[in-house]
C-alpha cells in the first residue's frame, strides 16, 4: 500500500465507527464500545505505521507525503482536499492517536464502573431497558467522531479541509459537554461552550475567505513555502492601515485560536466545559480541541511572521498573540489557586499552558510551543484522566457511607494515596510534569525552553509573566496533590474510597511513561551536564515544518535557573500551605488574601459580567428590539398589510372581473345550453314513428331543396 493511501485511511475507522454504532451496534454495550476501541486501534497502529515512515524519511520537511484530489470546482480552478505528513502534522498525529487510545480504553471502565446508580440518577440519567445502556453506547458513537474530526484537522493539507475537521470537533463538544443532558447545568455548559466557540469560529471563516481572495489558494505548501506570496502578503496593506494582508489574516486566525483554545477573553466556556464525563475533559483539554487552537497557529507560522526577522521587532499581530498567550497564563494560573473542584483546577491550569504555547508563538519561538503542545498533551491527558479516577474512587466512597459530600470537592478528600495507590503515583508524575519538576518531567524541558526563547529574545514582560504563570502553577498543582492525595482522610467517603478498575489505571500507567520519557527528546544541546548526550532530536525534526529550519538559541543559566526556582519554589510552598488542612476546614489562603481570594474564587466574575452586560442585553434586544419592534412591527406588520392588500385586490377582482365576466360568461353559456335543451327536449318523445315521420319530412326538405334551388 501506498503510504499516501495509509495516510487517507488513518481518519476512516472511528467514523465507520460512528455509523456502525449510530445504525444498530448501540443495541449492546459490549459491541459499542469493541468497535469504537477497535476502529481507535486501527487508526493508531496507522498513525505509528505512518510516524514511523516520517521519522526515518530523508528530509521530511522538503519533501513531505502528500497527497490531494480535487473536490468542488469553481470555474477554471478548484478547492483540492488532501493530506500531509511533516514533521509538524507528524508529530501531533503521534500524540493525538496515543492520547486519544488511552481515553477510549480508559471510558469503559469510567461508564460500567464509575457512576453509582444514585450518581446516575442525581445527573438525570435514562434508565436502562432489558440490560441495554443507550447513553453507553452514545457515548462511544460520539467521542469515534470526536477522534475522526482531530485526525481529519492534523492530516489535512490545507485551511478548508483543517477547518471541516474544526467544526466537526465543534459539534461534538456541544454533544459530550450537554451529556448528561438531564442536568441543567450540563444543557447550560454545552450552549455556552458552542456559542462562544462560534465566535472565534466566524472570525477564522472571515480569515480565510480574505487569504483565499489574496492569494487563490488555501494549501500549507502554496502559501506557507511559498517565498513571494509570503513577500507579497506582507507588503500588501489590508483595510486595516495599521496591518498588512498577512498581519490582517493572522489575527483573524489567531481568533479563532482565541476560542477554541479558550483564551482571555473567551475563555469563559472551558471551566464550564467540566460538567461533561472525565474522558470528555481530558479529549478535549488535552488530545483534541482545545490543541487544535494552538496547532492551528503553530501550523501557520511562517504567516504570522511574515515580515519579522527574529531579533527584530515583533509584528503587531505577535504583540497581540504575545500579549494574550502571557496575560492568559497568568490570569489563569491566578484563578486555580483558588478552586476547590478537582476537574476545574485542571481546566484553568489547560488556560494557563495554552497561554504559555500562544506566547511562544508571539514571540517566534516556534519550536519552543510545538514541544510544549506534545508534553502538555501527554501530562494533561494523565491527569483530567486521573482525576476522573479520584471522583470515581469517591463517588463509590460516597455511595457506601451514605455521606452527602461533593465527590469533587479537593476538601472532601486527604490520605487517597493509601487507597489508590496507582492513581496517586501516576497523579504525582502528571502533576510534577505539569509543575515542570527539574530534570524528570517532560514538563520541564518544554517550559525552560519557552522561558529560555523569551529571555533570548529579550522578551522581558513576557519572561517575567510566564515565570510568575509557573510559580503559581507548580503551586495550586501541589495545593491539588496534597489535599487530595496526602494527609489524612477530611471525609467518610475519602475513607472507604478504593483503586480503578484496571481498564482505567492501565492508561495512566502509560501516559505517565510520556508524561516522564518525552521531553528527553529536546534536551538543549548546550544544557550542563548531560546536553549533547541526547541529540535535540525534537529540534532537528521539528524545524523541517517551517521553510528554513529555525536556529538553536544560546544557553543561558538564568532562565534554567528561573525556571527551576520558580517550579520547586512553588512545589514547596504549596506542600508547606497546605499539609495540615483538617477535615471541615476552610482554605488557608482565605483569610491572608481577603476580598481578593473571594474574586479568585468567583474566577474575577467573568461569567457575571458578561451575564449582566452581553447575555442579558443581548435577551433584551431580541425580545424587545428584534420580537417586538422587528418580528412583529416590521416583519409582521408586513405580512399583514400585505395580506389586507392582498384581499382588497382580491375582492376587487372578483366584483369587477370574475363575477360579471368570468363566471358571467360561464353562466351564460350554461343556461344558454340548458334553454336549448328545455326548448329541444319537446321532440324528444320516445316514440319510433314520430321521429320516422320527422326524418321523412326533413329528408323531403332538403330534396326539394337540391331539386328546385341547384341546376
Amino acid at each position: 500500500m501506498q503510504i499516501e493511501t495509509l495516510i487517507w485511511l488513518i481518519p476512516l475507522p472511528p467514523l465507520l465507527a460512528f455509523f456502525m454504532i449510530v445504525l444498530g451496534a448501540y443495541r449492546s454495550n459490549r459491541i459499542s464500545h469493541s468497535i469504537a476501541i477497535g476502529s481507535m486501534l486501527l487508526s493508531w497502529g496507522g498513525a505509528m505505521f505512518v510516524f514511523w515512515r516520517a521519522i526515518t524519511a530523508d528530509d521530511l520537511g522538503q519533501h513531505p507525503f502528500n497527497s490531494t484530489i480535487s473536490w468542488l470546482p469553481t470555474g477554471e480552478t478548484a478547492f483540492n482536499l488532501g493530506v500531509l505528513i511533516d514533521p509538524l502534522s507528524a508529530i501531533t498525529l503521534f500524540f493525538v492517536a496515543w492520547t486519544c487510545l488511552a481515553i477510549f480504553i480508559y471510558s469503559v471502565g469510567y461508564h460500567n464502573f464509575g457512576k453509582p446508580r444514585d450518581e446516575r440518577d442525581r445527573a438525570g440519567l435514562p434508565p436502562q431497558a432489558g440490560g441495554i445502556e443507550p447513553m453507553y453506547a452514545r457515548f462511544f458513537a460520539f467521542i469515534s467522531l470526536f477522534a475522526f474530526g482531530m485526525l481529519t484537522l492534523v492530516l489535512s493539507d490545507n485551511l478548508l479541509l483543517l477547518f471541516i475537521g474544526w467544526e466537526i470537533m465543534g459539534l461534538c463538544s456541544y454533544l459530550l459537554i450537554g451529556f448528561w443532558y438531564g442536568k441543567p447545568s450540563a444543557r447550560d455548559a454545552m450552549v455556552k461552550a458552542f456559542m462562544t466557540t462560534r465566535v472565534g469560529d466566524v472570525f477564522m471563516l472571515l480569515g480565510l475567505a480574505y487569504l483565499y481572495s489574496a492569494t487563490g489558494t488555501l494549501s500549507y505548501r502554496e502559501i506557507l513555502f511559498n517565498e513571494p506570496t509570503l513577500e507579497m502578503l506582507a507588503s500588501t496593506a489590508s483595510v486595516i492601515p495599521a496591518l498588512s494582508t498577512a498581519g490582517l489574516v493572522g489575527l483573524l486566525l489567531f481568533i479563532g485560536t482565541v476560542g477554541k483554545s479558550a483564551q482571555w477573553p473567551l475563555h469563559v466556556w472551558l471551566p464550564d466545559a467540566m460538567e461533561g464525563p472525565t474522558p470528555v475533559s481530558a479529549m478535549i483539554h488535552a488530545a483534541t480541541m482545545v490543541s487544535a487552537g494552538v496547532y492551528l497557529i503553530v501550523r501557520t507560522f511562517p504567516l504570522l511572521t511574515a515580515g519579522w526577522h527574529a531579533g527584530g521587532a515583533l509584528t503587531p499581530t505577535m504583540t497581540v498573540i504575545a500579549f494574550i498567550g502571557a496575560f492568559t497564563a497568568l490570569f489563569a494560573a491566578t484563578i486555580a489557586v483558588a478552586q476547590n473542584d478537582v476537574k476545574r483546577v485542571l481546566a484553568y491550569s489547560t488556560i494557563s499552558q495554552l497561554g504559555y504555547m500562544v506566547a511562544a508563538v508571539g514571540i517566534g519561538a516556534f519550536v519552543a510551543a510545538a514541544f510544549h503542545l506534545v508534553t502538555h498533551a501527554f501530562f494533561k491527558a494523565l491527569l483530567f484522566l486521573g482525576s476522573g479516577s479520584v471522583i470515581h474512587g469517591m463517588e463509590h466512597g460516597v455511595h457506601d457511607t451514605h455521606e452527602h459530600v461533593d465527590p469533587q470537592d479537593m476538601f472532601n478528600m486527604g490520605g487517597l494515596r493509601k487507597k489508590m495507590p496507582v492513581t496517586f503515583w501516576t497523579f504525582l508524575i502528571g502533576g510534577f510534569a505539569l509543575s515542570g519538576f527539574p530534570i524528570l518531567t517532560a514538563g520541564f524541558w518544554s517550559k525552560d525552553e519557552i522561558l529560555a526563547d523569551a529571555f533570548a529574545h529579550h522578551q522581558w514582560a513576557v519572561f517575567i509573566t510566564l515565570a510568575v504563570a509557573a510559580l503559581l502553577t507548580a503551586f495550586y498543582t501541589m495545593r491539588q496533590i496534597t489535599l487530595t492525595f496526602l494527609g489524612e482522610h477530611r471525609t467518610k467517603a475519602a475513607a472507604h474510597a478504593h483503586e480503578s478498575v484496571w481498564t482505567m489505571t492501565l492508561p495512566l500507567v502509560i501516559l505517565s511513561v510520556f508524561a516522564l520519557g518525552i521531553g528527553w527528546l529536546g534536551i538543549p544541546e548546550g544544557f550542563p551536564a548531560i546536553g549533547g548526550l541526547i541529540p535535540n532530536w525534537f529540534h532537528d525534526f521539528i524545524g523541517g515544518s517551517l521553510p528554513e529550519h529555525p536556529e538553536t538559541i544560546a544557553f543561558n543559566a538564568v532562565p534554567l535557573l528561573v525556571s527551576i526556582g520558580v517550579a520547586l519554589g512553588g512545589l514547596l510552598l504549596g506542600w508547606l500551605t497546605y499539609r495540615r488542612v483538617p477535615a471541615g476546614g476552610e482554605d488557608p489562603l482565605k483569610k491572608p488574601l481577603g476580598p481578593v481570594f473571594k474574586v479568585l474564587q468567583n474566577k474575577y466574575y467573568f461569567d457575571e459580567f458578561y451575564a449582566a452586560f452581553i447575555v442579558r442585553p443581548a435577551y433584551w434586544l431580541a425580545e424587545t428590539f428584534t420580537y417586538r419592534w422587528i418580528d412583529r412591527g416590521v416583519i409582521d406588520g408586513f405580512l399583514h398589510w400585505t395580506g389586507r392588500t392582498s384581499l382588497k385586490i382580491g375582492s376587487f377582482l372578483r366584483n369587477a372581473i370574475d363575477i360579471p365576466i368570468v363566471n358571467g360568461a360561464g353562466d351564460l353559456v350554461g343556461e344558454g345550453v340548458k334553454k336549448a335543451g328545455h326548448r329541444f327536449r319537446v321532440i324528444q318523445t320516445g316514440r319510433v314513428q314520430e321521429y320516422l315521420i320527422i326524418g321523412i319530412v326533413f329528408t323531403g326538405i332538403i330534396i326539394s331543396y337540391l331539386l328546385v334551388f341547384r341546376p
